[in-house]
């Protein structure tokens, strides 16, 4: 960072000299009680030494010229202003009352070059020196312009510069609302411009300041007036402006009261400020921007003579299209009466056609009845055969039939089963394990149930059951002789 310079209203002390005093007085200065010239000892208070301190810098330094960079800087709800002006290598205090911040046009923020004039005092109450500011602007840009950017910066991230908010000025307003002062040039310029191209369109104005102090509250006021009236005085469109003038002349136009009245217009507002070079915030906000005040009075109306002119000839266009309308009917209508021919021919033909439908309704609806008519004597016989007591017989006899036949076909029947039974019953009975055992055979069983197949199955002392034809034996084993052929299960005791 470059060193910032600081600036001092007063001549440099030589090597000679003490820095805190003023040339010509001695080291110890006429300030020091005359014990301590008399070279006797003196013992201060912390509140006397602070004071003297505070008066020999005061009366040192003087008003000072200082440049630096703002750092931690406060806003109190006093008003007062409470900051640090640094540079690379130093820093010191500042405060700045709210008489002297009252005229400020920009917005102290840290980081902010600037260059300030004030006064080097002490804080008694803390031992600390400070500046007391009571000039101050920023480094680089002018106050108004860095006003300019801070505070179109903070309206634009609120939206309030967003196209699409903007509304569309009305076509033909009824009446048009004008804030600006009422003894300006651009008041007349702008009636002088609506009377040539709109004669007789009706102007509301609302007196305005639109410079010096309170000039932008008027501003403010003046379009919340209007909006209030618009119902009631059939306003449609605002002009808001004045004539052109230095950057402080048109200052009233980017103050934020005057932005927020136009933003909360529920009518579309036009901004006409100074002339076509000049920009306001005011221009941003509102919903069209003239370059200058006659432009604006141009931009609200229509010019009368072309809407007329542009009248007559819509209106001779639409006589010539009514009247080729109206021939083409014509002609539509001779074409038609050529096809119609006579009325009452026509009249004749549709009786006479008339009397021929009617004549063929009667023999379809004869036809019709008479088909019906024989319908009705075929469902009749139907019926009539399909009586119960005509067909009682025939179904009695049926019955009859069928019983004398029934008869002989069931014994028929009966005997096929009967033998069928039979041979089955025979057929059963060779194969029953009970035939065999009838012949002295028997079924030797283990303790489990299962019947036994070879003497490998069972061992000596095992229980064995034989089934017989009409009961069971219960028996134990003393003996296992295998047949020569068969071998013996391993494991198992042989006699």
């Amino acid at each position: 960072m470059p060193r910032i310079p600081f600036t001092v209203d007063l001549p440099l002390a030589t090597d000679s000299e003490s820095p805190a005093f003023p040339a010509g007085e001695s080291g110890a200065g006429s300030a020091l009680p005359a014990s301590k010239r008399a070279g006797e000892p003196s013992v201060y208070s912390v509140s006397r030494l602070t004071r003297e301190i505070r008066q020999v810098l005061e009366g040192a330094l003087g008003s000072v010229t200082v440049e630096g960079e703002v750092s931690n800087f406060k806003a109190a709800a006093s008003g007062h202003l409470y900051f640090n002006l640094k540079d690379e290598s130093a820093q010191i205090s500042c405060i700045m009352f709210r008489q002297a911040a009252q005229s400020l046009r920009f917005q102290v923020e840290d980081g902010l070059q600037v260059r300030l004039r004030g006064r080097v005092t002490v804080y008694e109450a803390r031992g600390e020196y400070q500046i007391q500011v009571l000039l101050l602007e920023p480094q680089g840009v002018g106050a108004l312009q860095l006003a300019f950017e801070q505070l179109k910066r903070k309206l634009e991230a609120e939206g309030l510069f967003d196209p699409a908010r903007k509304r569309p000025l009305p076509f033909l307003p009824r009446r048009i609302g004008i804030v600006t002062s009422p003894r300006g040039a651009a008041i007349r310029d702008m009636l002088t411009v609506l009377e040539r191209r709109f004669p007789g369109m009706p102007v509301l104005i609302c007196p305005a300041r639109v410079q010096g102090q309170g000039a932008a509250e008027e501003v403010a006021a003046g379009i919340a007036t209007l909006n209030d009236l618009a119902g009631k005085q059939h306003l449609d469109v605002l002009i808001v402006g004045r004539g052109g003038g230095s950057a402080e002349d048109l200052w009233a136009f980017n103050e934020e009261v005057v932005a927020r009245a136009i933003h909360a217009s529920h009518l579309p507002v036009i901004s006409a400020v100074g002339h076509e070079v000049d920009f306001t915030i005011a221009d941003f906000v509102a919903d069209v921007r003239a370059p200058t005040p006659s432009a604006a009075a141009e931009l609200a109306v229509p010019n009368r003579a072309d809407l007329l002119a542009t009248a007559g000839g819509l209106r001779r266009q639409l006589v010539r299209r009514a009247a080729a309308l109206l021939e083409r009917l014509r002609e539509r209508r001779e074409g038609m009466r050529a096809r119609l021919g006579s009325p009452e021919a026509l009249l004749a033909q549709l009786t006479q056609r008339a009397d021929d439908l009617g004549g063929r309704l009667v023999q379809a609806q004869t036809v019709r009845l008479n088909h019906a008519r024989e319908r009705v004597r075929e469902g009749r016989d139907k019926v009539l055969m399909l009586r119960p007591d005509r067909l009682m017989p025939q179904s009695r006899a049926t019955v009859r039939q069928w019983e004398h036949r029934l008869a002989p076909a069931l014994r028929v029947h009966m005997a096929r089963l009967r033998e069928r039974l039979g041979a089955q019953s025979g057929l059963l009975d060779s194969l029953s394990p009970l035939t065999v055992l009838g012949r002295g055979y028997a079924v030797p069983l283990t303790a489990a149930g299962k019947a036994l197949r070879s003497v490998a199955q069972v061992a000596v002392g095992d229980e064995v059951s034989l089934r017989l034809k009409d009961g069971r034996l219960d028996t134990r084993v003393e003996t296992v002789r295998p047949e020569p052929s068969t071998p013996s299960a391993p494991g198992r005791e042989r006699s």
